[in-house]
Formats: C-alpha cells, sequence, structure tokens
C-alpha cells in the first residue's frame, strides 16, 4: 500500500514545446494554443528561426500562460531550419550556444521571466546527444551564462553526461511523436517513418515511456528510456491535437504534469 502510494506521488513528467520558431510576417506552429497546454517551453534564438520581435513575443506570451521559459539554441542555418549537419569546432559550438542562451535570458528578464532552461535544436542536439566533445561544448555554454540552467537532452545521451560533468541539472528527454532506433537514437527526418502521425500511437508511446521507461524501437525490440519531460514538436502539423491528447492520457493516467 505504502509502496503503491510512493510511486503514485513520484510519477511526474514536464511536456516541452518548441516554440518562437517563425521569422518575420512569417508564423510556424500554433504558440499560443499549445501554451494552454504544455508545461515547459523551448523558444528558438534566432539563428535557425526566430527574430528580435519573435523572440521578444514568444517570452511574453510563454511567461503570461505561466509556462517555464526555456532557450532552444541552433544551428546557423536558416534554409535548413537547423536540421542539417554542419561541421562544428568546440569553439564554435561553445559560442553560438553561449550566445543564444544570453539572448533569451537577457530578454527573459527584461520581462520579468527567469529562464529555467536550455535545450538544443535539430542536428546540433542529434550531433550533441552522441559527440561528446560537442555536448561538453554545450554544458560549458550553458554553466557560464547560469550554473542554474537545466540542460534538456536525449535519454541516455552525451548532453546528460556533459551537464553531470559541468554541475548542471539535466532532464531526460524522449520524443511522443517521433520514433527511434534501437541504440536509444531518433530516426532520422529523411526516414518517411521517422515522425508519428496516428495520435493514438503518440499517445500510446508517451504512456509507456513514462509509466514503463521503455519505448519500442523500429527493428520491434524494447528500448529502456528515463522520460522527465515529453516533447511535441511545435511545428508538427498536428501538434496542439497531439499535445492535448498526450495530456490528457497522462492525466488520467494519474501522472502529473508539471514543468
Amino acid at each position: 500500500m505504502n509502496e503503491a502510494k510512493h510511486s503514485r506521488l513520484e510519477l511526474t513528467v514536464d511536456l516541452n514545446a518548441d516554440l518562437g520558431e517563425g521569422f518575420g510576417v512569417y508564423e510556424l506552429g500554433a504558440d499560443r494554443e499549445l501554451l494552454s497546454v504544455v508545461t515547459s517551453a523551448n523558444i528558438a534564438c534566432g539563428f535557425h528561426a526566430g527574430d528580435p520581435t519573435t523572440v521578444r513575443t514568444a517570452v511574453e506570451q510563454a511567461l503570461a500562460a505561466g509556462t517555464a521559459v526555456g532557450a532552444h539554441p541552433g544551428l546557423p542555418d536558416r534554409l535548413g531550419f537547423g536540421r542539417r549537419v554542419m561541421e562544428l569546432t568546440e569553439d564554435e559550438t561553445y559560442d553560438l550556444v553561449l550566445y543564444q542562451v544570453s539572448v533569451l535570458y537577457g530578454v527573459t528578464r527584461a520581462y520579468g521571466g527567469v529562464l529555467k532552461h536550455v535545450k538544443p535544436h535539430g542536428a546540433l542536439y542529434n550531433m550533441a546527444a552522441k559527440q561528446a566533445p560537442l555536448a561538453a561544448a554545450i554544458a560549458r555554454a550553458v554553466a557560464k551564462v547560469d550554473a542554474s540552467l537545466v540542460l534538456v537532452g536525449l535519454a541516455g545521451s552525451e548532453i546528460l553526461v556533459a551537464a553531470e560533468r559541468y554541475g548542471l541539472a539535466s532532464r531526460s528527454e524522449v520524443f511522443a511523436d517521433r520514433r527511434y532506433h534501437s541504440d536509444g537514437s531518433l530516426v532520422s527526418r529523411s526516414d518517411p517513418r521517422a515522425l508519428i502521425e496516428d495520435a493514438e500511437e503518440s499517445v500510446a508511446q508517451a504512456i509507456r515511456m513514462t509509466q514503463d521507461g521503455l519505448v519500442r524501437a523500429l527493428d520491434g525490440i524494447d528500448v529502456p528510456v528515463r522520460a522527465e519531460t515529453i516533447c511535441i514538436h511545435g511545428d508538427g502539423q498536428h501538434a496542439v491535437n497531439f499535445a492535448n491528447r498526450v495530456r490528457l492520457a497522462l492525466t488520467a493516467a494519474g501522472i502529473v504534469v508539471t514543468a
């Protein structure tokens, strides 16, 4: 009885989305609608997407919604939306992360808020998940801005190892709308199987990752994952529907959704 009660109390998860990814007059994603559902917002910093007005607007909206604000630094590749691999040195990685996190840190503070976390975007995220030197450069830059920031990374990745090395708190991230390989990495977006288009499948995957700590890979193998925060991609066609369905299912399963 006591064990069951303790388990229920401990079963919490964050629900995050990538926001502020438009540019100028071009809007991408349903930011306002998602902010009513998710508990954390990862806001683009102007490299892969975003501009000064978009950044400021996204920060204001997130703070007004009571959503935790995070920085979402990416590669300087607007045309490829930061999803194309680039050759980077450790110093280049450090500098581009330091710059972008500082932008969000300053804007959030100017509007009376506190930046809570940092989650790398796209190719930078996936590269650093496997490349320890890049992960270390990211963690070092985050710690330089503010050592109280939480570094978010793919479950089981080098980003989480680097966070511990540099004294940062970290959150292990899983994806409700992406498929996995048996090594725990995400299936590349160049593969037509990468994205989960069915809401029921997305919900089932989110619940299983949170409750059981497992995700079914493409080859049928169950991969252990630690689900501390679940991502719903803000630019996805079904983002708002998926986010609503996932949150309702989590709550119905007795899982507390909180930043």
